[in-house]
């Protein structure tokens, strides 16, 4: 047959999109030509897959017209990923294989020289796109990128370490089937910075657990070395797990950049992007796209140190994804969409200096310098965040005199009987909580919506400001188990957004 078709993906954001790859050879002048949007990296698999094929022991068709289409021809295709399945179109398409065995499998793996299979990105992307569009197909990749598939559960992967492993395997009753692949080893994470190991700071550290229970933004403000880099730290330990959905979620956009690891399975992380990181490493770009810092911090933490020192256009790419939970990255041929539902932690000084405010150190800042340090940050992004709280300079008796504070693990608790108090009403954190829900799940007593009404016409604030404070004053009746939104807890909830 001069004609085979093998089944195989293409990462288009964060699916995995089905390619045909198309080979056929015909007689006439000797060629290998690579159609269907191919970039540089697919088109030099040419010469892997011709010294993969000859090292292997099979027979290369040196004298053939060998055209390989990818299609569909609109989407663009990179990466090494396809050597696997074009090496396997030219010996079905010579005969050497049963091209009609190729109808049961999806494959994608790089080839070495010597026939040897490498791992490829987005395995797991590529797992769950099977099992959503179903088929019963069998899935064939490297053994490190069949174990990561492996994780997606109901999706028969096989793991291939050499192209005449698969070859073998697509024999017609063949005696030689492929492995099927275990899920990776979860291992042992790393252990999570102790919340005890903070001194004093009992406000901010009262602030961290009501941005833990209801996944609220939060920004830090003081003086160099008070402690925000290590409240920012210790918030993941104060989540709970994720569940098996968002464990997914995170570890397919995690690997499509190459990052996953499996001992962090389940398990949040701190994503902590340098100050000089352009928009494009913070919201996703490039040609084709690839998720930014906001896309990998996926249902995890993304903290901003030194937060007035980003780009401004960088930070204010992130004012929609704050808000929607997602980011469109838009080029002139196409469209990629990834999940962007990330906590904001951010931390600043008071002044370029640092020193505003201490009582400890003279701040030698002009009133100007001071305006326009902070009028880097905008007013709208500001006003999406939820908390904004100062982190004071403790004298060096007080830090020595201050008692030890609660461990991570009994604020842990709170966090997590306030989250299952606000999932059992409305089935979302309190700061997913549309507006319109507002009325039915977070509406004050008389008196405390009073105490909010006269604070937002005294502060000028925005509707946005009105929806944030309420949704932060329901976290706070959460975690001392109200069912009410007292005054108490809105005088809190105010207090934490002057």
């Amino acid at each position: 047959m001069s004609l085979a078709i093998v089944h195989s993906r293409a990462l288009d954001g964060l699916c995995a999109a089905a390619v045909s790859v198309e080979v056929h050879l015909a007689n006439g002048l000797p060629s290998f030509t690579l159609v269907g949007l191919a970039e540089t990296e697919v088109k030099e698999s040419r010469e892997r897959v011709r010294a993969a094929i000859q090292t292997s022991g099979l027979s290369f068709p040196h004298n053939k017209k060998i055209v390989v289409n990818l299609a569909p021809a609109e989407l663009p295709k990179e990466g090494g990923r396809f050597d696997l399945p074009i090496a396997l179109g030219i010996l079905a398409a010579s005969g050497q294989i049963d091209a009609a065995q190729l109808d049961r499998i999806e494959c994608a793996g790089e080839l070495s020289l010597t026939g040897e299979l490498r791992p490829v990105r987005g395995a797991l992307a590529m797992g769950l796109a099977l099992r959503r569009e179903g088929g019963g197909k069998t899935l064939v990749l490297p053994p490190a990128s069949a174990a990561e598939a492996a994780l997606v559960g109901n999706v028969d992967v096989r793991r291939a370490t050499h192209l005449l492993d698969v070859v073998a395997a697509l024999v017609p009753a063949s005696e030689a089937p492929l492995p099927v692949a275990e899920p990776l080893p979860r291992g042992t994470p790393p252990a999570l910075p102790e919340l005890r190991d903070i001194k004093g700071q009992a406000g901010a550290k009262r602030a961290l657990e009501i941005a833990a229970a209801g996944s609220h933004s939060l920004l830090m403000t003081g003086p160099p070395g008070t402690g925000k880099s290590m409240l920012a730290q210790r918030l993941v330990g104060l989540l709970p797990p994720l569940n098996d959905d968002e464990a997914l979620d995170s570890a397919a956009v995690l690997s499509l950049a190459g990052q996953f690891d499996p001992s962090m399975w389940g398990r949040r992380i701190l994503r902590s992007p340098h100050h000089s990181a352009s928009s494009a490493a913070l919201v996703g770009g490039g040609s084709p796209p690839r998720p930014g810092e906001i896309s990998l911090a996926l249902n995890s933490v993304l903290f901003l140190d030194e937060l007035p020192e980003f780009n401004r256009a960088a930070l204010e790419a992130l004012r929609e994804p704050m808000e929607t939970g997602r980011i469109t990255i838009s080029r002139a041929a196409r469209q990629s969409e990834f999940p962007a539902r990330f906590q904001l932690i951010a931390a600043r000084n008071p002044c370029p200096c640092g020193q505003a405010g201490n009582p400890l150190r003279e701040c030698r800042c002009t009133s100007e310098q001071i305006a326009r340090y902070q009028a880097r940050l905008s007013g709208p992004f500001l006003d999406r965040i939820d908390l904004r709280i100062e982190v004071p300079a403790m004298p060096p008796a007080a830090l020595a005199a201050a008692p030890d504070g609660e461990s991570t693990a009994i604020v842990a608790e709170r966090v997590r009987a306030a989250r299952e108090r606000a999932m059992a009403r409305q089935a979302c954190v309190n700061a997913l909580l549309e507006p319109q829900l507002l009325d039915d799940h977070a509406l004050p007593s008389g008196a405390a919506m009073s105490l909010l009404l006269k604070a937002a016409e005294r502060l000028g604030w925005s509707g946005r400001s009105y929806h944030r404070v309420l949704r932060v004053a329901r976290t706070i009746a959460d975690l001392a188990g109200a069912r009410e939104i007292g005054s108490a807890h809105m005088a809190e909830a105010i207090q934490l957004r002057r």
